[in-house]
């Protein structure tokens, strides 16, 4: 479909069955996260300061960026994670003023864990979710 078309009913459903497949995906993330003591945000907390490319870590300022959150919340965030003792603040050597987030031996081991069910569960959805994609793409190729 292009942006002067009107969306088809099979647009709809595509749509549909897209953000469907995503927030069921998001549920069962958040159940995952509470199963070893986290919230979601503390699990994306966890993968944000883990999969920084940085070997020094985030900043408070990359933390809020990669999740989308005001600094005042990702400071608040990072707090509450330092009190759950998953995170800590290292000053940057090189940066007087900065500070990097770093993950403890307790936050590490639960992100693992995590890491390693998201990934089997994502290995479950890839051959239905490769098949909505492609079911996308055809439909944009023949509208093209």
């Amino acid at each position: 479909m292009t942006t002067t078309q009107r969306p088809t009913e099979h647009d709809f459903r595509r749509l549909f069955e897209l953000r469907a497949s995503l927030r069921r995906f998001l549920r069962w993330s958040e159940d995952q996260a509470r199963a070893v003591g986290l919230t979601s945000a503390q699990h994306q907390l966890l993968l944000a300061v883990h999969g920084h490319p940085d070997a020094d870590g985030p900043t408070i300022g990359d933390v809020a960026r990669y999740l989308m959150l005001r600094p005042h919340s990702a400071v608040g965030l990072v707090d509450r994670a330092m009190a759950a003792g998953l995170v800590e603040r290292v000053p940057d050597p090189e940066r007087p003023g900065t500070v990097r987030v770093h993950l403890t031996a307790a936050g590490s081991e639960r992100l693992e864990k995590l890491t390693a069910l998201h990934l089997e569960e994502l290995q479950g959805l890839a051959p239905s979710m490769e098949s909505l994609w492609r079911r996308i793409r055809l439909q944009g190729e023949l509208d093209g």
